[in-house]
């Protein structure tokens, strides 16, 4: 499990590992999220680093540009294409759920892995879209004319959702693509983004999980990674090579443009790109808020998250029922604990908060003597002076949150709230309880993965936490608590009568015809006076909070582009297309080594492990790795696996194409170092490191492993 010494053991050396770095030149990366038009403004820049190729390759409104190779994959993640056939290369992460769709008892493909030896063996994946982004366009100017810098936000964004609306539909009916306009700079600028939507989409090749997720969560956010983190899609057109519902006479697309692959290899300092969907970055943010994030919001999901998890890996390490049933919620769960932890030590090193005041008072200095913005001069105190008066109800609400809803029995409080519906709804006798049949068969999945006796012990770790910081605001739980004279044991047992634990109590309610079984149960009357004393006395605060900086954050984003008169400002990401870029660069806490930059299938092996499920590398594997079956694949007596460099990404980038200076593609962005996690917030070049898998070893996997040598018939690969 993650709460171990083995990452105590990673702490000692992360912290060797920035001193040794901590303070070497910026001369390897450059920060931003470009969107694709304003990438011009980069080109001086990115040619000076390496850039062989017309910065016009990269992004074309008239249809020729790279950006017609790169695609939204499903809602969340980024993929590419690699042939003229619409054959789609994305992170094993990114397809796991579309297969699990697919997967079963008899075809598991999590276990075996799957691979299409013919275009009539891909699987066709229902649900699952792939958007290309044809153009986008600064509409500016036709949504925001005539609106003043400081009308309150509500009006403002009334007349502008109305703006948006009309100029969508006359895009749409201009283009004929579909057109949506989003927001950049904290709504200072406004893009329409011209694009298609593919609907049939086809699975084509998977490796089993021993490949896709190798190191599991063990792994994540590290360095250095083994992990084959790909899969294969294609995508299908009508005759008309016009997106389509799946239909047996749909044909592979013949997209626009495709990536060729560069199989040759790079070395340390080479250029590299990354083009994809990053999802939320926060890089322009004031010093109060960003100390709101590092002294506040971070340390307490992480205190509250250690304790929930330092008790399911009891309760996991003890049963391996329990450990089946808590695997992926304790992969969730930590994703972000672990995270975290990075992002606070990141900032700490970097002096972030004291670099964002410096920076904050040079801006005072300059508002305050220009008259052209009357409204920046106030902007910082009111942004400085909410964020304060704010910060003891956001801790509160954050560690009701997590304490409180981590515990799962409280959090199906919710869900016993609904069932209550429907006997709101005027439903009685035979129809309602077939309606209350059909809820309680809905827990199914909830009752699979759930241990009474593990949650419990939850309740009784993570309620004294709430208590201790909360009772403030809740006194009526408190008063709960007392009434069992402070023994959380006494409570728990009694809170854990619930209908709630157990499918058999459940079912009591498919019986009741006024729902007082549920208006009654001691976990659902528990969660019922913690969401009150949220919704009352916590949430109207913090919702006026966000509101009012929603405001202000707009007129000091404008102010800071404003009175800084700079041409560097790249917008937050939001989840719409961007291009980053630097340089293939190594980071290694002992000094050099080989896996500085690059790692290997050697090392690969060294991990496997068949009594740990996330190192059980197949058999059919480490076969081709003793023989030394590598085809033309091998390098130096191996295979390389992933390699990090400086590129600004984040989440949503998973699955980005991974670019050499020619625009070739290299490998698949996956991941980000836990030293670096900060980047949402503050890109330090020096720790900031971006994890992909090589291409080389995507192709090895596809043509050894999965013995599917016919797609990379269809690719243009130079080796």
């Amino acid at each position: 499990m993650l709460v171990s010494k083995r990452f105590s053991l990673l702490l000692v050396k992360t912290t060797i590992c920035l001193l040794l770095v901590g303070h070497s030149n910026d001369i390897f990366a450059k920060k931003g999220m470009w969107l694709p038009p304003l990438i011009k403004s980069q080109e001086a820049q990115m040619k000076s680093m390496g850039l062989e190729i017309p910065i016009e390759k990269l992004y074309n409104p008239d249809g020729t540009g790279l950006n017609n190779a790169v695609v939204l994959f499903g809602s969340g993640c980024t993929g590419e294409i690699i042939s003229s056939k619409g054959l789609l290369l994305t992170n094993h992460h990114c397809g796991y759920g579309t297969v699990q769709g697919l997967s079963s008892k008899e075809k598991d493909y999590f276990a075996k892995g799957f691979w299409a030896m013919n275009n009539g063996e891909e699987l066709p994946c229902p649900g699952l879209t792939v958007t290309f982004i044809r153009k986008m366009e600064n509409v500016t100017d036709q949504i925001t004319i005539g609106i003043p810098d400081t009308l309150d936000e509500k009006s403002r964004a009334q007349i502008i959702d109305v703006r948006i609306k009309q100029l969508e539909k006359g895009y749409k009916y201009a283009t004929k693509y579909d057109a949506t306009i989003k927001p950049y700079y904290n709504g200072n600028q406004y893009w329409v983004i011209l694009s298609e939507k593919f609907r049939d989409i086809r699975l084509v090749g998977f490796p089993p999980n021993g490949i896709g997720t190798f190191g599991g969560d063990t792994d994540n956010w590290m360095w250095p990674r083994h992990t084959g983190d790909f899969s294969i899609f294609r995508v299908y057109a009508d005759k008309e090579n016009k997106p389509s519902d799946f239909s047996e006479d749909n044909k592979p697309y013949a997209p626009k443009a495709f990536f060729n692959i560069n199989a040759s290899g790079y070395k340390e300092g080479d250029f590299t790109m990354v083009y994809g969907f990053p999802g939320r970055t926060m890089q322009y943010i004031s010093s109060y808020q960003l100390d709101h994030v590092y002294s506040t919001i971070d340390p307490t999901r992480i205190e509250v998250r250690t304790a929930l998890l330092n008790t399911w890996d009891k309760h996991m390490s003890a049963s391996r029922d329990v450990f089946l049933k808590y695997t992926s919620k304790y992969k969730r769960t930590s994703n972000g604990w672990k995270k975290w932890q990075g992002e606070v030590r990141g900032l700490k090193i970097n002096n972030v908060v004291a670099k964002k005041e410096q920076a904050e008072g040079a801006f005072q200095n300059k508002a305050t003597s220009n008259a052209d913005i009357p409204y920046a001069e106030d902007l910082l105190p009111k942004i400085g002076g909410l964020s304060i008066a704010v910060t003891d109800k956001l801790k509160t609400d954050i560690y009701i949150s997590e304490a409180a809803y981590g515990i799962e029995l409280i959090r199906r409080g919710a869900a016993l709230e609904k069932l209550l519906k429907l006997y709101e709804s005027g439903s009685k006798g035979e129809e309602l309880k077939k309606k209350l049949t059909n809820a309680v068969n809905g827990w199914n999945g909830y009752f699979k993965n759930y241990d009474l006796a593990t949650d419990k012990d939850v309740f009784k770790t993570l309620m004294p936490i709430l208590i201790k910081n909360c009772s403030a605001y809740m006194p009526e739980v408190v008063a709960e608590l007392n009434r069992f004279s402070n023994d959380y044991d006494r409570w728990a047992n009694y809170i854990y009568r619930s209908i709630a634990t157990s499918p058999q109590k459940l079912s009591a309610i498919i019986a009741d015809t006024d729902g007082s079984i549920i208006t009654n149960d001691p976990a659902y009357k528990l969660y019922k006076m913690i969401a009150t004393a949220r919704s009352e006395r916590i949430t109207p605060t913090i919702s006026t909070y966000y509101e009012r900086m929603q405001y202000l954050n707009r007129l000091y984003m404008k102010a800071q582009m404003t009175l800084d008169n700079q041409t560097d400002f790249f917008p937050d990401a939001n989840l719409t297309l961007r291009l980053a870029y630097g340089t293939v660069k190594g980071i290694d806490p002992d000094g050099p080594a080989g896996y500085s930059y690059l790692t290997n299938l050697d090392e690969a092996v060294a991990k496997h492990n068949p009594d740990v499920e996330e190192f059980d590398m197949p058999e059919k594997l480490r076969t081709i790795h003793s023989n030394k079956d590598y085809g033309r694949w091998a390098v130096d007596g191996t295979v390389p696996s992933c390699f990090i460099a400086t590129n600004h990404t984040t989440g949503g980038n998973s699955g980005s194409p991974v670019l050499n200076s020619k625009g070739e593609l290299i490998g698949t962005n996956f991941d980000r170092i836990w030293e670096g996690t900060m980047s949402d917030l503050y890109f330090d070049p020096n720790l900031c490191r971006n994890i992909s898998v090589d291409i080389r070893y995507t192709l090895f996997i596809i043509d050894k492993f999965g013995g599917a040598g016919w797609l990379l018939d269809e690719m243009n690969i130079k080796q």
